[in-house]
């Protein structure tokens, strides 16, 4: 039992290093806008680990994750709540895909590939809707002025936010999909 905690702790370290790593280096970070967003495969470590442990691994990971943007200064933080929203909630939202950790475990086994493709999809799904809404709602409110004039905030924020969140969310999706399918027995030795 005691190993099997020290392995948890070590995959979520290493996991979250990595995803923040994925999102520092340039040439595998398509940073879209200037004030923050970009299209990366930095979620990807995230969902992994979310696939790997459950909801456990993925909060855990995703919250890690948010709170070493703050901590290594990659974080655009102008409010305190906005911090909270944008990289505290909307990264370990991403945790939430997690939900799906058994089905995937149990599709992949038995060499379900429509279905495990459908709950991969399904989690990769709910924690970039997540993300997505808390950046929506922080753009919505903490960045109206910023809106093109004649644009409402609402619209500008869906736009904002979708160009990096939707590309983001089928990069993660079939990049995920493919390394699960390709070597199940490496990503699928942890207990969902």
């Amino acid at each position: 039992m005691q190993s099997k905690s020290l392995l948890f702790l070590i995959e979520v370290s290493i996991f979250t290093s990595l995803a923040l790593v994925l999102d520092l280096i340039p040439f595998l970070s398509f940073k879209i806008w200037p004030q923050g967003g970009s299209v990366s495969f930095a979620m990807i470590p995230v969902f992994i680990v979310a696939f790997r442990w459950g909801l456990k691994g993925g909060l855990l990971s995703g919250f890690l994750w948010g709170i070493l943007q703050i901590a290594v200064g990659e974080a655009a933080i102008y409010y305190f709540w906005q911090a909270v929203i944008e990289y505290v909630f909307a990264f370990t939202a991403l945790g939430l895909a997690g939900i799906f950790a058994r089905s995937v475990h149990r599709t992949i086994k038995d060499g379900q590939r429509k279905k495990s493709f459908i709950y991969i999809m399904s989690g990769v799904f709910i924690g970039t809707s997540l993300r997505f809404l808390a950046h929506f709602f922080a753009g919505f409110i903490f960045f109206a002025e910023f809106a093109p004039e004649g644009q409402p905030a609402w619209l500008y924020s869906l736009l904002y936010n979708g160009s990096y969140m939707l590309p983001s969310f089928v990069i993660c999706t079939f990049v995920i999909y493919w390394l699960f399918n390709k070597q199940p027995r490496t990503l699928l030795t942890a207990a969902a």
